[in-house]
């Protein structure tokens, strides 16, 4: 696609959001509900073009976990419809009043939530994702360009027919919500700073960087999950064993699933042969440092291992001397995901909880709780490992800003200077 229709669908979109962002909220729930019922309408073409991007796909001979992710079948439509459904009956994120104060006597201010505009998002090749993406920014106010793997195309553009039949038949503005096709559209779009206000890129940490390095518009990364389970000296044997197994091989192609395994040598004679176990059981391939390999039989742990996300049936494991061994190791290594410890020290805990710097840390429970819909949120676009305007599982709320509305009467700054009338601060109910 040329620049000139991606400059085309940016300023669209940009038209399209404003009037999305005054819309009410009984049209954007009726329009979730719309989408979900043209998707059950639409479900077998777009089971038949998913059929045929999995078909490639296992031609070109990608790995199994990338492949389970590429699905869509009629589980994960029903869980999708039932997403669609769950968002619907949430809050209206927006017009929110967060703050309220007289200033002055007629003249009162209110800070007041409202959607961030035209968000761009680049995401993997995951067909769902498309649905709660969409679904997130349409409830949020916001219109949003969107790029998913070339692998999921054919859904991606079957899922994306059946968005558009029901936010149309709803009477949502068109425009808000299009589709990108190659990495030379996404390169068009960072450059549409006048008409993208954000950039959500899910993926590697390398390719956010490219993104951050290649726009001028804001960016909020998603980058890898290398996430870690801590068992301290103090674990529940057992429950830590089940916990790691449900991390790791729950689902393997999940950024929320464990990529390394720290073990506190105080319990790593009886808890790694254990997990060892479990984890094989699940064929899971084990690597391990020098420490491990005396306990167990596993692959050599590299220095590259510790720093990589696998999204596949492989973990790393080492033995540390104390939970500030693992702290460091996982401040160090990780990507600012989910990490989890398991302990029955309740200080060991508190600490673990207040050094590792992560969105989402954990305590005695799997890191696949990582999750907008678990949390509560309806859905997420994704899990932001920074620390700027939202962070963790990125649901309505991190999808929304704010403005100040000042409502006065004829005041004036000279009046105000010339003593006329004082400035109050008087704090306001926020309910108006």
């Amino acid at each position: 696609m040329t620049a000139e229709p991606i400059r085309s669908m940016a300023f669209a979109a940009r038209q399209a959001g404003i009037l999305l962002s005054a819309s009410s909220i009984d049209l954007r729930n009726a329009a979730l509900l719309s989408i979900a019922d043209a998707i059950r309408r639409r479900l077998p073409e777009i089971i038949e073009a998913n059929e045929r991007d999995v078909a490639k796909a296992e031609a070109e001979h990608l790995s199994a976990p990338l492949i389970s992710r590429l699905h869509f079948g009629e589980q994960k439509a029903s869980r999708v419809i039932d997403g669609l459904k769950a968002l619907a009956l949430l809050p209206d994120p927006l017009n929110r009043v967060q703050y309220a104060s007289e200033l002055a006597e007629g003249l009162t201010l209110y800070r007041t939530t409202c959607p961030i505009g035209v968000i761009g998002i680049v995401f993997e090749s995951r067909p769902d994702a498309l649905v709660q993406i969409s679904s997130l920014c349409l409830k949020s106010g916001n219109a949003v360009l969107l790029k998913g793997g070339r692998e999921a195309m054919e859904t991606n553009e079957a899922l994306q027919q059946a968005i558009l039949e029901g936010t149309l038949h709803a009477g949502i503005p068109e425009g808000w919500s299009q589709l990108l096709h190659t990495r030379q559209d996404v390169d068009e779009m960072l450059k549409q700073d006048d008409c993208i206000d954000l950039i959500i890129p899910r993926g590697s940490n390398a390719f956010v960087h490219h993104i951050m390095q290649n726009s001028a518009i804001p960016v909020l990364g998603h980058s890898e999950g290398i996430c870690h389970v801590y068992v301290d000296a103090s674990a529940d044997i057992p429950e830590a064993v089940r916990i790691t197994v449900d991390s790791k091989a729950q689902n393997l192609s999940v950024c929320n699933a464990a990529e390394t395994l720290l073990v506190h040598a105080a319990c790593a004679d009886v808890f790694l042969p254990a997990v060892a176990v479990a984890l094989r059981e699940r064929g899971v391939e084990l690597r391990g440092d020098k420490r491990t390999r005396a306990l167990i039989d596993c692959v050599p742990a590299t220095e590259e291992d510790w720093h990589t996300e696998y999204l596949d049936a492989i973990l790393s494991i080492k033995v540390v001397d104390s939970l500030e061994e693992a702290i460091t190791h996982i401040n160090k290594y990780g990507s600012r995901h989910t990490d989890s410890i398991l302990s029955q020290d309740d200080a060991a805990i508190e600490q673990f909880m207040t050094l590792v710097d992560s969105a989402d840390v954990f305590a005695n429970c799997s890191t696949r709780f990582s999750d907008g819909f678990i949390f509560g949120f309806g859905a997420e676009v994704g899990i932001a490992t920074g620390k700027i305007h939202a962070r963790g599982p990125m649901g309505l709320e991190g999808l929304c800003t704010y403005k100040y509305k000042l409502y006065g009467h004829g005041q004036t700054m000279a009046d105000l200077n010339a003593g006329k009338f004082s400035l109050t601060h008087r704090k306001l109910d926020t309910e108006r």
